[in-house]
């Protein structure tokens, strides 16, 4: 099974290490629109691509010791490198040994004997730019949600500066030979749709012989997706896509309980689950619904069930 996954942060690389049981050609495309944290201070530093969302999905791929994830995911705690993350820096390293990215990364790939591959969704210096429905512009994918939660106001689309980024000719190599591409989870705007804004990744995949499947995510995020249902996600991939991009979603039915989703409310978060009402709009638009209990929670954190959404896909792909 060829698969091509889409996305960044932390849904990314949970989802990696489920499919990565399944399959070993897994080529992870990652946003690299970051400018905040460790990974933000790096890209300033070293005029660098943001490294952390690569980083996170190394460590999902890799097959190396307990020992040594610790350490890729280290972070130091004084000091300049206060913040910084040991992986990061070992990215940073092997950037400026090899030249270039696309050496680095396969270099790296070999290392930590990956179950795939993982590249970045373009070479080029990508900011990203959230317009609100206020006609308010932000620039900087770390300023976007607190801004909108400061205003009240809404996204209402995003774009990469410069509006024009390229993708690598191995992403392009790999769609056109996918059996599946996923879309997500991750943060809508600042995860997910920025991979779609690089030039003809839309028009690509929706060409592909493989079938698309969008991963909702479990809960909204504060200041990206306020009161989102899963209609209102998939709307807003459309919205920067086409509308022929989805052939499938795959989204949660099951409530979470009070108890267990305590904490993400007192942020301002909220469940993102499907219903009737909905699936009858998507089916409309000819997307079809899997619909399930894919929650996975541990230390109070609400995940997806990655290991039943890979086995999920290996079905799908088995009956073909």
């Amino acid at each position: 099974m060829n698969i091509v996954v889409f996305g960044g942060g932390t849904g990314l690389s949970i989802l990696l290490r489920g499919l990565k049981n399944f399959t070993r050609d897994i080529s992870a495309i990652v946003t690299v629109a970051d400018n905040g944290g460790g990974s933000g201070v790096l890209r300033e530093d070293l005029g660098m691509l943001p490294p952390g969302d690569m980083r996170n999905c190394i460590i999902a791929l890799s097959d190396i010791e307990p020992t040594m994830l610790k350490l890729m995911q280290h972070r130091f705690k004084d000091g300049y490198l206060n913040g910084q993350s040991f992986g990061n820096l070992l990215i940073a390293a092997m950037y400026e040994i090899f030249g270039d990215y696309e050496h680095a990364l396969k270099e790296i790939g070999s290392i930590f004997r990956l179950s795939g591959k993982v590249l970045p969704m373009t070479l080029q210096d990508a900011q990203l730019k959230a317009y609100l429905d206020n006609g308010d512009c932000i620039l900087g994918e770390k300023d976007i949600p607190e801004y909108v939660n400061k205003s009240g106001c809404k996204i209402d689309r995003v774009s990469l500066v410069p509006e024009v980024c390229m993708p690598l000719e191995e992403t392009v190599k790999d769609i056109k030979e996918a059996d599946i591409i996923v879309l997500g989870p991750g943060s809508l705007y600042t995860s997910v749709i920025p991979n779609i804004l690089v030039k003809n990744i839309p028009e690509l995949i929706s060409e592909s012989k493989a079938k698309v499947f969008y991963i909702c995510n479990l809960m909204t995020q504060p200041g990206e997706t306020d009161n989102y249902n899963v209609y209102d996600h998939v709307n807003a991939i459309i919205k920067h896509s086409n509308r022929y991009i989805i052939d499938y979603v795959i989204a949660n039915d099951e409530l979470i309980s009070e108890s267990q989703i305590e904490n993400y409310k007192f942020k301002g978060a909220k469940q993102v689950i499907i219903d009737d009402e909905q699936i009858k709009k998507l089916e409309e638009m000819n997307i079809k619904v899997i619909s399930s209990n894919f929650i996975d929670i541990r230390k109070n954190y609400i995940r997806h069930n990655s290991e039943k959404i890979g086995q999920l896909l290996f079905n799908y792909e088995g009956q073909k």
